[in-house]
């Protein structure tokens, strides 16, 4: 897996955000914002953002933080920071994309609501406490393509996943929802499943992110 560094990133305005980040060894493809669970940038999140970096991306992940939990708007100013790291660093606009896993699949619906990228995935993170809107309420506000991901033996209610599919649809950008029955919300009681949820991510990226 590719090393993962930590900076602090400072903005001209004054703006300043840590962040965790891999670069691929070769021509970098684009670059994601990695979203990272309740419990912050994690040894699981850098691991995810080092298998990005493996697979072409330069990934990138900010620590997160708010008081009694992160808002909508916590997340909103974390991530278009990261994004300025990202163009900084060369990417071109229409290459940059967003993934969450557990309360950052909540918040990656969130950003893909609220910012027009190109591609957009949220694994798990349908059933999630604290400050952020209801996902169904924003689903179909959607202005990044988007694609959920779910599993159906943890925490996730699978008729609140079915609506959130019906009113993504309605949105003016392609939206997909896929669900595991053997599958957590942290997808790691079902290595196959795992393994094919990782699969979609990347041909999600691959398609529209090109």
């Amino acid at each position: 897996m590719t090393q993962t560094h930590t900076d602090d990133y400072r903005r001209a305005d004054g703006r300043a955000l840590r962040l965790t980040y891999a670069e691929p060894d070769g021509v970098v493809r684009g670059g994601l914002v990695v979203l990272h669970e309740a419990d912050g940038v994690t040894d699981g999140v850098r691991f995810l953002v080092g298998s990005l970096a493996d697979e072409g991306w330069l990934a990138v992940a900010p620590h997160m933080s708010g008081d009694g939990g992160l808002s909508g708007g916590d997340i909103l100013g974390a991530t278009d920071i990261t994004l300025a790291w990202l163009v900084d660093r060369g990417v071109r606009a229409d290459l940059l994309g967003v993934v969450g896993f557990d309360l950052g699949g909540a918040a990656a619906l969130v950003v893909a609501a609220s910012r027009k990228l190109g591609a957009a995935v949220s694994v798990g993170g349908q059933g999630h406490d604290g400050e952020l809107p209801p996902l169904v309420e924003i689903a179909g506000k959607l202005t990044s393509p988007w694609l959920g991901i779910y599993g159906d033996a943890g925490d996730e209610d699978g008729a609140e996943v079915e609506r959130l599919r019906e009113v993504a649809a309605s949105a003016k950008v392609a939206t997909n929802v896929v669900r595991y029955p053997g599958a957590n919300h942290r997808f790691d009681a079902d290595p196959d499943a795992a393994a094919e949820a990782w699969q979609r991510t990347l041909n999600w990226f691959d398609a529209h992110l090109r």
